[in-house]
């Protein structure tokens, strides 16, 4: 199965091969123009060494014009192969670069649900360190293969001209070496392969502790992740020492076979000469073609090594880009282009993992223009209701309508295009201020982003920001704190004003002063916009026209502030709970 599994990848490879053919065909054309010419000077060499046997019997003329056709021939094979390697290095990062490419444009189209099920530093490990670990495979592939396999049969082709027996003693002990090499490549795959599994789940690891240092330290957890750290590090020290190992004995093993090569040459080749079979230069001739038809044997049992290294890590690589992508739009799915706001929610079901529900027979109805808050307890559901709104996750049983259509009627883009968003985790790409909040309108006048900025109360700092709206930030750079962050993607969606909103947790980094201040901000732009507000500060929500109180993916109340008040229930002994003193 492991053996199939290699073959897939393989064929996986040389399919983005397929696109460079040309390129490779000439590369191989100047592999063979480079093997050649290296294989001709040991007949040169013989020649100038038979002008050279005896004592008065030098022929300098003979030797002077020799020397002058393996100058040549050099010149030739260097050219030959600079130019070959200019073409495997073209040829190997556009592979890599068409890999990469199509991994990352995966990333767009995978659901949701493969991206919260999967730690970001594995997802980054495989497609930055394991295609870096495939490119450098498929280069040395690329350099030594073709070269070692035109330079062993070319070598066996000069041999036999001179000489068919000494031939054969070559050819009788060469399978020795396949085999060997064989062997060591079919076990280091698989330890190749957990290796880059481990080195993936070090890399999730380290970003996970880089990101959340500051929790780390606060509650005192340092021993715990270095310990952890280390049970990683220990486990990847093991598969690449395992790797290692086997990897490096390829050289040796083939060394030894490759001596017995030499040997057998050199024996059988002075024989001959004594039983007058071979001149002294022809012999010199067959020990330099013995020592080349034996070197690409090392050089290609460490090729092969390194290609299970390339395909373990391509493996990886393709697992991800061969991932079921999210259910594409039909081609009759409807462009949604200005919503009215009309919500509708009917007998929805929906789990992240079957068998576990959390949102049970759900149903709503929101006028255009409506205010509609949702409360409860963590873990209600509030936060999944925005999600299938959103269409970020598709319910797995009911509908859920906007205008009157099934949401799944609808392409993605033109849905949430109607949609204004904040949350209460903030996201900032590297940019400037204005490029962040035009983010969703990257046309935006400077003007208008100033407006933005203004009604979400963010131009006082922005202004005193090093470069004002060209100054440089982005997610993982400091400088501003989370409130001014939140600021920010407020901003970003007053600029882009969409007739539908949601608000989850959006002022939940802001000071108390400012967030009275944002407040009039979101009433403003909520006039006449479908607004859903997702909030646990349950005094933020009390000019909703419709209160949704949730638990355990049920709505158990509904009303305005004042009705779900009187009714004295649930709702009233959350917000009571607010101003509790116990």
């Amino acid at each position: 199965m492991k053996q199939k599994a290699k073959k897939g990848t393989l064929k996986k490879v040389l399919r983005y091969i397929r696109r460079y053919r040309f390129l490779v065909g000439l590369s191989v054309l100047l592999a063979g123009v480079s093997v050649a010419a290296t294989l001709y000077i040991p007949i040169l060499t013989g020649d100038a060494v038979d002008k050279i046997i005896a004592p008065g019997q030098v022929d300098f003329a003979g030797i002077g014009s020799i020397l002058v056709y393996i100058g040549i021939v050099v010149g030739i094979s260097a050219l030959a192969q600079w130019v070959m390697s200019v073409i495997n290095n073209r040829v190997t990062y556009r592979v890599v670069r068409d890999i990469r490419n199509e991994a990352f444009h995966k990333l767009q189209k995978l659901p949701l649900r493969y991206l919260d099920s999967h730690p970001a530093g594995e997802i980054v490990s495989r497609v930055i360190a394991d295609v870096d670990q495939f490119a450098d495979g498929l280069l040395m592939g690329f350099t030594q293969l073709f070269t070692g396999v035109i330079t062993i049969l070319g070598t066996i082709g000069f041999m036999v001209s001179v000489n068919a027996a000494i031939t054969l003693v070559v050819l009788v002990v060469t399978p020795i070496s396949l085999v060997v090499a064989a062997f060591i490549a079919k076990s280091t795959y698989h330890m190749f392969r957990a290796q880059s599994q481990v080195r993936g789940e070090q890399t999730g690891f380290v970003e996970e502790m880089v990101g959340g240092q500051k929790v780390v330290q606060a509650f005192g957890q340092e021993r715990k992740s270095m310990a952890r750290f280390e049970e990683i590090n220990e486990r990847l020290r093991k598969c690449s020492l395992k790797a290692i190992f086997f990897s490096s004995i390829t050289n040796p093993s083939t060394r030894f076979v490759n001596s017995l090569v030499y040997t057998g040459v050199g024996i059988a080749g002075a024989l001959s000469v004594v039983a007058g079979r071979l001149t002294v230069g022809q012999l010199t001739c067959f020990l330099s073609y013995a020592n080349q038809y034996t070197k690409p044997f090392n050089e290609i049992s460490g090729v092969v090594t390194e290609l299970q290294n390339a395909l373990a890590c391509a493996a990886r690589v393709f697992e991800l880009i061969e991932e079921e992508p999210q259910v594409p739009d039909s081609p009759e799915a409807f462009q949604l282009e200005a919503a009215s706001g009309a919500v509708r929610v009917e007998g929805v079901n929906f789990a992240y993992r079957p068998g576990q529900k959390l949102i049970e027979n759900f149903n709503l109805d929101v006028k255009p223009g409506q205010r509609v808050a949702l409360v409860g307890p963590t873990g209600c559901g509030k936060t999944t209701v925005i999600n299938l709104l959103m269409r970020f996750y598709d319910v797995d049983l009911g509908k859920i309508s906007v205008d009157g259509r099934d949401i799944r009627e609808i392409t993605r883009k033109s849905l949430r295009r109607n949609y204004g968003m904040v949350l209460q985790d903030t996201w900032l790409k590297q940019g400037t201020v204005r490029e962040n909040i035009a983010y969703g309108r990257p046309d935006a006048a400077l003007e208008e982003v100033v407006e933005a900025a203004k009604a979400a109360h963010a131009h006082s700092f922005v202004k005193r920001l090093p470069q004002g709206y060209d100054t440089k930030i982005g997610e993982e750079l400091g400088g501003l704190s989370q409130g001014q962050k939140q600021l920010l993607c407020i901003a970003r969606v007053m600029l882009s004003l969409p007739p539908m909103l949601i608000l989850d947790e959006a002022t939940s980094s802001i000071d108390t002063r400012t967030e009275v201040r944002i407040q009039k901000a979101f009433a403003k732009m909520m006039k006449g916009r479908t607004s859903f507000i997702v909030a646990h500060r349950l005094s933020t929500i009390r000019d909703a026209d419709v209160i949704l109180v949730m638990r355990d993916g049920h709505i158990i109340e509904q009303g305005s502030h004042e009705e779900l008040l009187a009714k004295n229930g649930f709702y009233a002994e959350l917000y009571n709970s607010q101003f509790s003193t116990v």
